[in-house]
Formats: structure tokens, sequence, C-alpha cells
């Protein structure tokens, strides 16, 4: 890859390294079409313009999500087809830097004059607030599932986090295990 695609490719990694390998566990929402007969889809492919291919070319990203959604959907009783599919899968991440002051309360040394005369020369009750800065990445993942037919959302999956360091390390697991978060979500436990 090219110095421009490397530089582009970074920021999407990272986004969805942070949904999936959060400090915590990921918020997740979840909505679908409650009219959709999610019996009656049979077949699935993915959209023609994936939200994770922005720059004009696949991205290594794009090629984890479609693994991972594959692995989902195929467990579901659901066959990949090219030609005709019922439903088309789509996915999208952004990411965004976020800063936090966070103020604690720090005992204060040395209160008044040789120490006597406590609260008097000092904040009460004897404490300053002690301000740090923290800097860190949150990112949005989705899902979407759509009926290639009507060319309506019939379900979606949203994750939001926190990035964690060792996610960055290894991307394809990272988008693995947030795509199986995300489906845990699906509204039926066998597609057809």
């Amino acid at each position: 890859m090219n110095r421009i695609n490397n530089h582009l490719l970074v920021p999407v990694i990272a986004c969805l390294v942070i949904v999936s390998g959060c400090a915590s566990a990921p918020t997740i929402f979840s909505d679908f079409d409650r009219s959709a007969d999610f019996s009656a889809y049979k077949t699935y492919g993915f959209a023609s313009e994936l939200g994770t291919d922005r720059a004009g070319y696949s991205t290594l990203v794009t090629e984890h999500f479609k693994r991972a959604v594959s692995r989902e959907l195929d467990a579901r009783g659901y066959q990949y087809s090219e030609s005709n599919p019922d439903l088309l899968a789509n996915f999208y991440v952004a990411i965004q830097e976020k800063t936090d002051i966070r103020s604690t309360p720090a005992p204060t040394v040395g209160a008044g004059y040789y120490g006597y005369r406590y609260g008097l020369y000092t904040s009460w009750p004897a404490y300053s607030p002690n301000v740090r800065t923290v800097h860190y990445k949150t990112g949005t993942a989705n899902v979407d599932l759509i009926d290639a037919r009507r060319k309506q959302l019939v379900w979606e999956a949203v994750a939001e986090g926190r990035v964690r360091d060792e996610s960055l390390a290894n991307p394809g697991e990272a988008i693995d295990s947030l795509v199986a978060d995300l489906f845990d979500h699906y509204p039926v436990t066998n597609g057809n």
C-alpha cells in the first residue's frame, strides 16, 4: 500500500478496534422492522457501496467485517449469494477524539502557618481539587441488514465504546468479537 492508503486505513481500523476492545464492554443498541418476515429471507450479500470503503477501494477492515458478518449469518442458516440476495449487509465505523477534565478532591498538605489554624488558610475542609485532563478515542460501529427487494432497513445494531491499545494490535480479532456481540441482538435465533 502506498503512504496515502495507509494514512486513510489507520483511522478506520482504529475506530473498529475502539468499539470492540472497550475498557468496559461496548454499549450496544439494536432495532428491527417488526413488520419484516425474517423467515422469508434465505440468502444474503453485501451492499455495493459499503460504509467502510469510502476511500474508493476495499479496505482490510471491510474484509474483516465481511468474514465476521458471513460467519454470523451462515450460523443462522442464511446462504451467501452474489446475485439477487434477499438481504444486503452493510457496515460503517466512525471515530472521535474525546477529552475529559476530571477533578477529584486531594488533601491539602501543610495547612495554615506551621500547621495551626487548620482550615483558615486553605480550602475547607482541607481539600483542594486535583485536576487532570484525559484524552481518549471513542468509536461507533454498526451493521445493517437491508431487505434487497424493498430497499428497506430491517435490522441494525450499533456499538459505541472506548478504544483499548490491545485491540489496535489485532483488528481482525477485535472485529470478530464486536460482530458476534452485535449479532447477539439479532431478532431471531435461526434466520430461516
